[in-house]
């Protein structure tokens, strides 16, 4: 092996490295903890941190941070793990960079990496969205039950929180504190994606306000419609898993045709990465993997939001 091969072998092997200290786990930091404080707080990280001064660099080398909530200082794990998994994209263009002896998997690594995290990026959306839904299911179901056991609104409002709400929730709950416009709140908060049922929600305290209506059994219809929505999400989800895993076992496939070629001694990455015919057969493969991809995930989508 030549000295630029093995350099660029050693570049891999100090990247994947990288990646791997960059998406520590949980086990690890809390390995950590306890070495630090003498085992303090296995049961509870909280006591052994706030037991030892948290000094700048023993923050940097736990990977975490100290968030300042309502609930008082709390510990909370750094999400670079979720952050950097993109970053494999490219140890994975090096390697073939290397196998191949060419630079287009390099460059082909750079773009996949944009795409793999505007990827992630839309997946973590739609999580956001999922919980911020759950959030307003429980806020409704929460302030019912409120209702029921006596209450009036703004207490029954009050003791069921905001939780999953952020900022906008912190708005509802100071409105209902200080007696201002709860259902102007609740209208901005609904613009969130997720939250659009704080629009009924809204609608229904306002009701209850001005005409005398029950409040209770108006959120508890929001909270079981709402429900019943995710309800059916949720299985629509299930039954496109099955569409989703066979695309992406068509899409793997070229992936496994170069490993056959290569298992069988044809070096298909010297005719793809070094002859004018693999160049074309690489640009059509592509564009017709990439129709491929878009087109199902258009199907899928359609269908979800259908």
């Amino acid at each position: 092996m030549s000295a630029v091969a093995m350099t660029v072998v050693a570049a891999v092997l100090c990247a994947a490295g990288a990646g791997r200290l960059a998406g520590g786990r949980r086990d690890v930091v809390r390995r950590r903890a306890r070495a630090l404080f003498g085992g303090v707080g296995e049961a509870d990280p909280e006591a052994g941190w706030r037991a030892w001064p948290p000094g700048r660099a023993v923050r940097k080398w736990c990977a975490g941070r100290l968030v300042e909530g309502e609930a008082g200082r709390r510990w909370s794990l750094g999400r670079l793990g979720d952050c950097g998994r993109e970053i494999w994209c490219l140890p994975a263009g090096l390697a073939l960079a290397v196998l191949g002896g060419s630079v287009l998997p390099v460059l082909a690594s750079v773009v996949a990496l944009f795409l793999v995290r505007r990827w992630l990026a839309a997946r973590g959306a739609v999580q956001a969205r999922d919980r911020r839904c759950a959030a307003v299911i429980g806020l409704c179901a929460a302030v019912a039950g409120e209702l029921r056991a006596g209450r009036q609104p703004a207490q029954a409002l009050l003791a069921a929180g905001a939780p999953g709400l952020g900022a906008a929730g912190s708005a509802v709950l100071a409105a209902a504190r200080y007696g201002g416009d709860v259902p102007r709140e609740l209208r901005a908060a609904a613009r969130l994606p997720g939250a659009a049922g704080l629009t009924g929600m809204a609608a229904c305290w306002q009701v209850a306000v001005e005409g005398g209506a029950g409040l209770a059994s108006g959120l508890e219809r929001i909270a079981a419609g709402l429900r019943a929505q995710r309800d059916q999400r949720d299985e629509l989800r299930a039954q496109l898993a099955g569409p989703r895993a066979t695309a992406l076992m068509l899409a793997l496939l070229p992936a496994g045709g170069l490993l056959m070629g290569g298992a069988l001694g044809a070096d298909p990455l010297r005719v793809l990465l070094h002859t004018p015919a693999g160049w074309g057969c690489l640009a059509v493969g592509g564009l017709l993997e990439w129709c491929g991809v878009s087109w199902t995930a258009r199907i899928v989508a359609a269908a979800e939001d259908a």
